[in-house]
């Protein structure tokens, strides 16, 4: 988009979180939360405040930050109903071109990880490809439920980087 952070720190409160509001999948809340922390020195004091404001929200506000995420290569890519930023990086990772085997084993691991801990596998693929992003899925299963939950939490912290890195020019 090509923002700098000066064009960020003067929006209203309305404007920001609706720039913003993509950053932290589905939870507009989360730039609401620092709207009043502005101005930002750069797209990393953004970032740091941001999940600052994550990480210190209620437990059952993070869950259902987590709950918010897509599958991957799950029932929203299929449907088309994938936001415009998740669709990019799962396309990035080519999981919109896998073979019937690989969504087959994606599909298992999604209902396996979900069934284990209660949110959707959440994992920052830019950078990945599909086979890595497999072995990750099979590698986090074996996590108990806590180290998860932070293992998940700190992929959104890399997404919503990446995501303000694609938005902001310092």
């Amino acid at each position: 988009m090509g923002l700098n952070i000066d064009q960020i720190n003067q929006c209203s409160e309305t404007e920001f979180v609706a720039l913003l509001g993509s950053i932290f999948e589905h939870s507009p809340w989360v730039p609401a939360l620092v709207f009043g922390k502005r101005p930002f020195a750069d797209r990393e004091a953004l970032h740091r405040a941001m999940v600052d404001a994550m990480r210190h929200a209620p437990k059952p506000r993070r869950m259902a930050l987590l709950c918010s995420h897509p599958e991957l290569a799950g029932k929203e890519a299929a449907a088309g109903s994938l936001t415009d930023a998740s669709q990019r990086e799962q396309a990035g990772a080519g999981l919109n071109q896998c073979s019937g085997a690989e969504l087959h084993t994606i599909k298992a691991l999604n209902q396996a990880y979900h069934g284990k801990f209660d949110f959707p596998f959440i994992v920052a693929v830019t950078g990945l490809d599909k086979h890595q992003i497999i072995a990750a899925m099979e590698r986090r299963l074996d996590n108990n439920p806590e180290d998860e939950f932070n293992s998940a939490l700190g992929e959104v912290e890399k997404i919503a980087r990446i995501r303000i890195d694609a938005l902001i020019n310092d």
